[in-house]
């Protein structure tokens, strides 16, 4: 099979994606060179991201902060929302302190944070 072996590589085959993302749209048959070509070159992109360039499980404290931004939430409101203090969602958002089964309980139904997430950290 083939990889891509070394980060220049990489950098050209990527290049040649995005190139290729400009000609192929959704109208493009599956039969077309470019078509074709673009599917085998993006697996092996993305093949060689997922080995080099892992992404990570967000933590608690960023989905919060992304949640209050989605939701257009200060802290008192979030406070408010999983009636809580605060004080204590602060203590979430620095990641001093993890959620009570309870609170977790409510960042996941109110929030709609996959629970896992939650509880890795309680």
């Amino acid at each position: 099979m083939v990889r891509i072996k070394t980060e220049e590589q990489y950098q050209v085959l990527l290049k040649k994606v995005e190139n290729l993302m400009e000609v192929v749209t959704e109208d493009t048959p599956s039969t077309d060179p470019a078509y074709v070509e673009l599917d085998l070159l993006a697996d092996l992109v993305e093949e060689y991201e997922t080995a080099h360039y892992p992404v990570g499980t967000p933590s608690l404290a960023d989905l919060l902060k992304l949640r209050m931004y989605e939701m257009n939430l200060t802290q008192k409101a979030l406070a408010e929302l999983l009636d809580i203090s605060a004080p204590r969602v602060s203590e979430y958002l620095t990641g001093k302190t993890e959620p009570t089964l309870q609170v977790a309980r409510r960042m996941h139904t109110k929030l709609n944070i996959d629970a896992n997430v939650i509880l890795e950290t309680v």
